[in-house]
């Protein structure tokens, strides 16, 4: 009853708009939602909840994106639907009520990275509204490294195991998923690209509180022909942590959640020391007994 609620399409693309019936004094803030799924599940419909929750609470215009899912729209398909339905909406937010200077893009697990492919894609962008904020919740940010701390610690925790993200993440990109174990091993990341990125991706930048019990994997053989085969994972669509910091110097500011049960912990801390070295002002929040 506190909510207006439409079925759109921007650019093609599906869209649910949530607009608070409440007049308002002055134009709202917008938020751009872009739901998880390892984008191969999940929909509108299933983030109804929250999607109404967050219009609700914080008196905004809500645009959840209704991406076509992978395999059948094969990558970069929701990324590319994910940027362009923002950008609809970033320019045409006076139709809706909203004021084009705050709108943030915001985004859960595969969702986060899209919300963080779409910032970083749109940061130099100077011809629409500059995006106001990102809140990315324990995003997926990089497919070079499953052994840091938070993959050793949560290698089994029930729903998004280590071994299932790889899975999820292989079906995703339509790969033979028998590729899974040499990746697991890092078998598929040339010592080249390892010396490379290790300034970003890297145990030791983890906080020693986060690193209890940690043990450093053993060397592993690089394979060519898995490095071949998944030339994606080294793209900033797929792993947004690798993009160079003339990218990540041009982001708005930025709300990082992680959970301490969650295999994806340590991309987000990452990320939050990559923006921050880069001057990117960023609000943590760390949930303590939280799960992915």
């Amino acid at each position: 009853s506190q909510l207006f609620i439409k079925d759109l399409h921007f650019d093609g693309v599906p869209m649910r708009i949530y607009l608070p019936r409440e007049p308002s004094a002055s134009k709202r803030r917008g938020v751009v939602f872009i739901h998880g799924g390892c984008g191969i599940f999940g929909s509108i419909r299933s983030y109804e909840r929250i999607c109404r929750y967050i219009a609700r609470k914080s008196d905004s215009v809500v645009v959840s994106v209704g991406y076509h899912l992978a395999p059948e729209y094969r990558y970069p398909a929701q990324t590319l639907e994910c940027l362009s339905a923002t950008v609809h909406f970033l320019k045409t937010a006076d139709t809706y009520g909203v004021d084009p200077a705050r709108i943030i893009v915001c985004g859960d697990s595969v969702g986060g990275t899209f919300a963080t492919s779409v910032c970083q894609e749109l940061g130099q962008r100077t011809d629409i509204p500059k995006i106001r904020a990102q809140v990315l919740i324990y995003p997926f940010l990089q497919a070079l490294n499953f052994n840091l701390p938070s993959h050793q610690k949560n290698a089994a925790v029930a729903f998004l195991s280590r071994d299932r993200t790889v899975h999820f993440i292989l079906k995703y990109l339509n790969k033979d998923c028998s590729l899974k174990e040499p990746i697991l091993a890092g078998s598929h990341v040339p010592e080249s690209i390892n010396l490379k990125y290790r300034k970003w991706i890297n145990p030791d930048l983890i906080p020693d509180e986060f690193k209890l019990g940690y043990k450093p994997p053993l060397p592993t053989l690089f394979l060519p022909q898995v490095h071949e085969e998944v030339q994606e994972l080294f793209e900033p669509q797929v792993s947004p942590l690798l993009a160079e910091d003339a990218v990540v110097c041009g982001l708005p500011d930025t709300c990082i959640v992680t959970c301490e049960h969650d295999v994806l912990r340590d991309d987000g801390l990452l990320y939050k020391k990559r923006l921050e070295d880069n001057n990117v002002h960023v609000t943590w929040h760390h949930v303590q007994k939280g799960f992915h």
